[in-house]
């Protein structure tokens, strides 16, 4: 009995100690998990940054700074509103009188859907 008993304790520390190494598996897959997470979310964090840096030489070089593609949008902007301006000044007084021409050369007549109602 002496030795089932010490059998059975034998056996009782050999689950136990198959439990920790078990559980100390786990444990290092675990932090191994979490290394590789960490590991790929550097090495996306550092490709992202490599391809922002890559459109923003590319949007440099063809499409020039956004200061300098807003400030020739200004510049364009305040030339055709000079044009326009200039348009206006020059045409002014001839629009005046073909309107005024307009307005006063009226020559009343009957809209063609008229009918006169015989009595």
């Amino acid at each position: 009995m002496a030795s089932q008993s010490q059998g059975i304790q034998q056996l009782l520390a050999a689950e136990k100690r198959a439990a920790e190494k078990v559980a100390e598996a786990r444990k290092r897959k675990q932090r191994r998990l979490k290394q590789a997470k960490e590991e790929a979310h550097e090495e996306i964090e550092k490709y992202q940054k490599e391809r922002e840096k890559q459109f923003k030489e590319f949007e440099a070089k063809y499409m020039g700074s956004r200061e300098g593609v807003a400030a020739k949008i200004e510049a364009d902007t305040q030339l055709r509103i000079q044009e326009m301006n200039r348009s206006i000044q020059g045409n002014r007084e001839q629009l005046i009188k073909e309107i005024l021409n307009l307005v006063y050369d009226i020559k009343p007549e009957l809209h063609k859907n008229f009918q006169v109602k015989a009595n």
